[in-house]
């Protein structure tokens, strides 16, 4: 994917798909969001989860998640230790585990390896684990199977095209929150893929 392609379908500053680029191409390589219409789908869904490629924490404490066995979080802290990181912001202990295990880290020890605040406050490397954090859990949740129903031909917000938006946007986000944004990314970055 080319530095417009990125910054045009996630909103990010040149500077920030900049910094991006090599790591959104190694997570897609790596899990094959590799046509046009599943990297379109997949930076419009991680464009609206880091605000343009910028965050890479969620703003929150995180002290909503304390206790949520749902999440894994069984010990004291762990709502605040394993908060949402990440470009599609992997939160609780099961999935810190889980993603740490495929990325081959421990992320037990060390959670900021997914995202250290924001872009302008990561290293290399959390700018890597949280690009491939982010492809681990749209591979995770077969999101490649929901996007390869989609035809980039036809408009997104409408029809068929809508109804497999929506399921990815559930997939990733529980509901549909922010789903207008995501769209709208989408839409954004089409001309740039359409014909990729």
């Amino acid at each position: 994917m080319t530095i417009e392609q990125i910054k045009a379908a996630t909103g990010a500053t040149e500077a920030n798909a900049q910094l991006f680029a090599p790591s959104l191409n190694q997570a897609c390589d790596q899990y094959e969001i590799n046509t046009p219409t599943r990297q379109l789908c997949f930076l419009a869904q991680v464009g609206h989860e880091s605000g343009g490629l910028f965050y890479t924490e969620e703003l929150a404490s995180g002290e909503a998640y304390e206790g949520r066995k749902d999440l894994g979080n069984t010990q004291p802290g762990d709502g605040v230790r394993f908060k949402g990181r990440g470009l599609i912001q992997i939160t609780g202990r099961t999935n810190y585990v889980a993603v740490g295990k495929a990325l081959g880290i421990n992320l037990i020890i060390d959670p900021s390896l997914l995202g250290g605040k924001n872009v302008t406050r990561c290293t290399p490397g959390q700018l890597t684990y949280a690009a491939l954090s982010a492809a681990w859990f749209w591979n995770g949740r077969k999101l490649n199977d929901l996007a390869d129903k989609i035809d980039i031909s036809k408009p997104i917000d409408e029809g068929p095209n809508l109804e497999q938006f929506k399921a990815i946007t559930k997939k990733i986000n529980g509901g549909y929150n922010g789903l207008d944004d995501r769209l709208h990314r989408y839409r954004t970055g089409l001309g740039l893929f359409a014909t990729a």
